[in-house]
C-alpha cells in the first residue's frame, strides 16, 4: 500500500510532468526498478517538492541548472516543459540559460539552449502534451 509520502509526491509529480509521463514512468516500473521508482516519487517529489519553502517555479528554475551542471540533458528536457507548466517565462527561462552558461560554463549554455529550442519547436508544432 502506497505511503501518504507517496501518494503525496505522485499528485505533485503529475501535476509537474503531466499524467502521461507519470504513468509510462510508474508502468515501465519492473521487479529491478520498482524500488527506485517509489523512491524517486516519495523523496524527489514528496518530501522536497511537497515542502513550502520555494515555490514550484523556483524549484524548476533550480533543478535547470542542477541538471545543466551535471550535464543530464534527457533529465533537463522533461524538468524544462515541467517548469514551463509550474508557470517560469521564458524570460525567465532565458535569464537562467545565461546564467548556466556563466557559471557552468558555455557548453553547459550551449546544450541547454539546444534542448530549450528543440521542446519550444515541438511545442509549437503540437508535438508536446
Amino acid at each position: 500500500m502506497p505511503s501518504p509520502m507517496f501518494e503525496k509526491g505522485l499528485k505533485i509529480r503529475r501535476e509537474v510532468l503531466g499524467n502521461e509521463y507519470v504513468d509510462r514512468a510508474l508502468a515501465s516500473a519492473d521487479d529491478f526498478n520498482r524500488d527506485f521508482q517509489e523512491y524517486v516519487t516519495e523523496a524527489c517529489w514528496g518530501s522536497i517538492w511537497g515542502r513550502p519553502g520555494l515555490s514550484r517555479k523556483q524549484r524548476s528554475l533550480n533543478n535547470l541548472c542542477m541538471l545543466a551542471a551535471l550535464n543530464r540533458g534527457h533529465e533537463f528536457e522533461i524538468h524544462f516543459k515541467g517548469a514551463l507548466t509550474n508557470g517560469c517565462t521564458l524570460e525567465e527561462i532565458k535569464e537562467t540559460l545565461l546564467q548556466i552558461a556563466c557559471y557552468c560554463g558555455m557548453p553547459a549554455g550551449v546544450e541547454a539552449f539546444r534542448i530549450a529550442r528543440k521542446v519550444l519547436a515541438e511545442m509549437k508544432a503540437g508535438a508536446v502534451e
